[in-house]
């Protein structure tokens, strides 16, 4: 296809005319399949294509459904889950609420990078708008403090209800511009501008007005590359994130028996009591070692102990404490009864690697460890498992 053809093809892109056109007629001007979909042309369109850290649009065209929209040298390419007839004329539904979200959060998006620009010269160097969520890469830290300020001057722009200005600047102006993203770009740049926040070349259409975006919220940032990546919600997402995080805290304040604003208060008192309750567990379970170890008769030499109450490192210690009494081996079981168990199995005076071995083969057992002590699971019932121990013992 020749330059010249290309160009008679360019598509008209309604979406730069009217950003809230939610309907519109179209001719179609090609339409091919790819895979399993259609690429469909059209005359013209206020379908927006993936670009600009935006995802694409999508909705219907005639009766098929636009699944993706891309660009390609000023082509703007639908994929449609079915085929359109070239010449036909079609009309073009939006899905405007997706739309419309997504505008909210990237005029959202410039305000934000327009105040963090101003006030620490940072660039974004990488906007993402997910399914999700929209995410800010700067090339600078910024504390939570800073982030609480900004979020809250942002708002403000919000609530100024300013209009959302688009230009289309000549060569010389552009160059005696101060704008963000300026980098070379072929062709006209479009310029979108918040009166007081932020000027910056974009592709992407855009609320008409900042109070359209309803409400922006910083909802996270972490180190990345050397600076910060800043997640936003706005507008339909920050209300619906509110309503959520509002049940949650809800919830979590009837499960407390606390008022909503004092659930942190209350978290950290509960967190003091389970701190409190652990060490007065970990002291009985002392104890319970202690009397353990303490009713094995000095003359047994081989000892094996069934316990549903030790567990965990309590087994290991009521080994050792057990092995202090120049004993040949000291076995430990945790079981609830229902014939599994975990096991410790200790001895000062041979290496139990080989034992275990064996010992695994019998009783559907998993694990291993050094020479003088080896841990795992099994299956079987106590006094098989008994009885195989002090057999192997006896062989020491």
């Amino acid at each position: 296809m020749t330059e010249s053809m290309t160009e008679n093809r360019k598509t008209e892109k309604l979406f730069y005319q009217d950003s809230h056109l939610k309907e519109f007629e179209a001719r179609v001007t090609a339409c091919e399949k790819n895979g399993e979909h259609f690429e469909t042309e059209l005359d013209r369109t206020a379908f927006f294509p993936e670009g600009g850290g935006q995802y694409a649009d999508t909705g219907k065209l005639g009766g098929a459904r636009v699944l993706d929209v891309q660009e390609r040298n000023g082509r703007i390419l639908h994929i449609t889950d079915g085929p359109l007839t070239p010449g036909e004329t079609v009309r073009g539904q939006i899905d405007w609420d997706e739309r419309f979200m997504k505008m909210q959060q990237h005029t959202g998006e410039h305000i934000v990078s327009g105040l963090v620009h101003a006030k620490f010269g940072y660039n974004n160097v990488g906007f993402h708008l997910g399914s999700e969520d929209c995410t800010m890469d700067f090339d600078g830290e910024i504390t939570p403090e800073e982030l609480e300020e900004i979020e809250r001057k942002a708002n403000r722009a919000v609530w100024e209800n300013l209009e959302v200005q688009v230009l289309y600047p000549s060569e010389d102006e552009l160059e005696q511009m101060e704008y963000r993203s300026k980098i070379e770009i072929e062709g006209q740049v479009r310029i979108v501008v918040i009166p007081g926040y932020d000027v910056c070349a974009c592709c992407a259409p855009h609320v008409e007005r900042t109070g359209e975006i309803g409400l922006i919220k910083l909802t996270g940032a972490q180190r990345y590359k050397g600076g910060v990546r800043v997640t936003m919600l706005c507008g339909v997402r920050a209300l619906a994130d509110y309503e959520v995080k509002q049940k949650q805290a809800g919830e979590i304040s009837a499960l407390l028996c606390a008022k909503q604003n004092e659930i942190a208060d209350a978290v950290e008192h509960l967190r003091e009591e389970c701190s409190e309750l652990k060490r007065e567990i970990a002291e009985k379970e002392r104890q319970l070692v202690s009397c353990r170890a303490d009713m094995i008769p000095d003359g047994e030499e081989v000892v094996c102990v069934f316990s549903k109450e030790i567990q965990g490192d309590s087994m290991r210690a009521l080994m050792n404490r057990i092995l202090e009494k120049e004993r040949i081996l000291c076995a430990v079981f945790s079981g609830d009864g229902s014939g599994e168990y975990r096991y410790v199995i200790g001895s000062r005076k041979t290496d139990l690697r080989g034992i275990v071995k064996e010992f695994n083969a019998a009783f559907s057992g998993r694990g291993g460890g050094r020479p003088e002590m080896v841990q795992g699971t099994a299956k079987g019932g106590e006094s098989e498992i008994r009885e195989w121990i002090l057999e192997k013992a006896g062989k020491m």
